[in-house]
């Protein structure tokens, strides 16, 4: 069908006057136009929709390292004033002046609290006695100072006498000034002398979080807002309060006359299990889309939320990755309006140049024949040179498929040989499974088929190893033991060396020492090298193959040397070219699948013979502690 038509395009071409090319050019610049539109639109929707994925991505990564840095200083301003309670419950002037209500005694304690705020970043320290009022404060000078006033009725108060400690965010009574108030009572809990409470306000934190320009808040169990970078957010809540809490928390004076309204935030939308897009108005601007990140303060049972403005940075992204897109289609468009109106000039200079040469022709008939033969003699000539080309085209698609029978023969060599020692060890565990079974041994036939079906396994993933081989394809790597895979490659050479592995003297390197590969085919490598060595030395008295292992800053030497006749100069040039082999039934393609094999993992193998014997050097990578 194909030839049938490029046959009949000549025809179609000779039968077209320039006018009817002219109305196709038209309508193919329209379908090219409507074209060109479509591809333009789909390319800068989808850099708007990958552009605001990754600026989200971006933003909640960097997001996160902020909220994680807020909560940390947090925690770090919370820290400090939580030891004095605990280190004044026990003070012996604390439990003098509770005990004896001496004005001497109290003043020194006024005194002593006085000093121990200048020193701290606590906005005021007291103590109460048993009945909630106040004995003795950091401010005792000042005109709004606690001393006097009755506090029993406040939270922080009533859980320090109960249990001991206690911790409550409330708006201060006197000051009108909100903040946390850290609670420790004085005695134990049959004969209470009193509380020492220390109050810790955030206006430093609160400045330093509003200098970020990003909206952040903390909120309690209940979502009420105790902390925040924006003041008109103070005491809302981030959803809108039950009716318990709500009269639980207005009973208890905790937060004053506060509203206790929803926050200005919208439309929350989940993209992860601590991260949602959400619409907020800040003070003084309209509503916008941010990004909400939410973390758990440690030590509390409060929660941090921190707000990122989403808009400048998507509308970045999609800037940027609808430049790239503009980059690489235009030109792309470019090109192919190129090719197009390249190609309808063409076709109307064939338009032109066919109706010349027709009354071309017409007159030459008329004139001569001599010109007549010669070109029938060109189109001869043309006919030979294009069956050349098609005899040249069937040669080359030959070589082709020789090439890849060439590829395929090696593939199936590689397989064979490397299957070969697995296939051998399988060989002899059934047919210590049959000994064992004549013995009625059950629990040694059990370890052999479990053995052989670990081979099995194994055969597979050698075959799918050096599939990958032959295709260029490559296992990623990993830190592997160097000593699990050296003892792997021993039990795989057990069976076939039986009785001549004395012969192998190995030096295992210690336990934890990693190089850069994968087991299965640092295996590989290991079994290919100790029974090239020790099929050198068979038939030999004294034969020794040493393997050892010298540990570098950074790379891993594994040497295997025996003391064998060594290698012949004909033969050691050309070590690793493929099918080349000293052995009678060798295939030739171990060494030269174990180079490739190691320099996939960054190493390399060197070899030294001589008469004394061959030494193997494999340099690998080390994995740094």
């Amino acid at each position: 069908m194909h030839n049938a038509a490029m046959l009949q395009r000549p025809t179609l071409e000779r039968s077209s006057t320039p006018e009817q090319l002219g109305r196709r050019s038209h309508r193919a610049w329209f379908v090219f136009a409507v074209f060109c539109a479509v591809i333009l639109a789909a390319g800068l929707y989808g850099a708007a929709f990958y552009g605001r994925i990754t600026a989200i991505q971006a933003l909640q990564s960097q997001g996160r390292t902020d909220a994680n840095l807020k909560v940390a200083l947090l925690r770090a301003v919370l820290e400090r004033p939580r030891a004095l309670p605990l280190l004044l419950a026990d003070d012996r002037q604390v439990r003098d002046a509770l005990a004896a209500a001496k004005s001497d005694a109290v003043t020194t304690l006024d005194q002593k609290l006085e000093s121990l705020v200048a020193g701290t970043k606590a906005s005021v320290l007291y103590v109460t006695g048993a009945d909630g009022v106040a004995i003795a404060s950091s401010n005792w000078r000042e005109p709004l100072s606690f001393v006097g006033n009755d506090y029993s009725f406040r939270d922080y108060f009533r859980r320090a006498m109960e249990t001991g400690t206690a911790e409550h965010f409330a708006l201060g009574n006197v000051s009108n000034r909100p903040g946390l108030y850290i609670s420790r009572r004085v005695g134990d809990a049959q004969a209470p002398l009193g509380v020492v409470v220390v109050k810790m306000e955030f206006d430093q934190l609160e400045a330093d979080w509003r200098e970020a320009a990003r909206p952040a808040y903390v909120t309690d169990e209940h979502g009420v807002v105790l902390i925040t970078s924006i003041p008109s957010w103070r005491f809302m809540t981030a959803s809108p309060l039950s009716t318990d809490n709500l009269a639980a928390i207005r009973k208890s004076l905790q937060f004053g006359d506060a509203p206790l309204t929803p926050l200005p935030i919208a439309r929350p939308e989940a993209i992860g299990p601590d991260a949602s897009i959400v619409r907020a108005v800040l003070p003084g601007s309209d509503s916008e889309e941010y990004l909400r990140l939410t973390t758990a303060v440690p030590s509390t049972p409060w929660q941090l939320d921190y707000l990122i403005p989403m808009e400048p940075a998507i509308a970045s992204a999609v800037r940027e990755t609808r430049f790239l897109v503009l980059t690489t289609l235009v030109p792309i468009l470019a090109i192919a309006a190129f090719l197009l109106r390249r190609r309808q000039v063409s076709a109307m200079q064939i338009a032109l140049g066919r109706i010349a040469r027709e009354e071309l022709e017409r007159r030459v008939l008329e004139r001569t024949e001599d010109l007549s033969r010669a070109r029938d003699r060109l189109e001869a000539e043309i006919s030979d040179h294009r069956t050349t080309e098609a005899k040249l085209q069937v040669v080359q698609q030959e070589l082709v498929q020789a090439n890849r029978l060439a590829i395929l023969g090696q593939v199936a060599a590689g397989v064979a040989h490397e299957i070969n020692q697995p296939v051998a060890t399988i060989r002899a565990y059934a047919d210590n499974a049959n000994v064992f079974l004549e013995r009625r041994q059950i629990e040694p036939v059990k370890e052999n088929l479990h053995s052989i079906a670990a081979l099995t396994e194994r055969i597979g993933t050698i075959t799918e190893e050096l599939k990958a081989f032959a295709r260029k394809g490559r296992t990623g790597p990993e830190p592997v033991e160097l000593r699990s895979a050296i003892e792997g490659a021993v039990v795989l050479l057990r069976s076939r060396f039986a009785g001549r592995l004395d012969a192998l003297a190995i030096d295992l390197p210690p336990a934890g020492l990693t190089v850069i590969g994968t087991r299965v085919r640092l295996e590989q490598v290991l079994i290919n090298l100790f029974q090239n060595a020790l099929e050198a030395l068979e038939g030999r008295d004294e034969a020794r193959v040493e393997v050892s292992v010298l540990e570098m800053p950074d790379s891993v030497e594994v040497i295997v040397s025996d003391n064998g006749p060594g290698i012949s100069p004909a033969i050691l040039h050309s070590l690793f070219t493929p099918f080349n082999t000293s052995k009678e039934k060798g295939l030739g393609l171990g060494l030269v699948i174990s180079k490739d094999i190691v320099a996939d993992y960054g190493g390399r193998i060197d070899v030294d013979s001589g008469e004394g014997g061959t030494r193997f050097t494999i340099h690998l990578r080390r994995v740094l502690p």
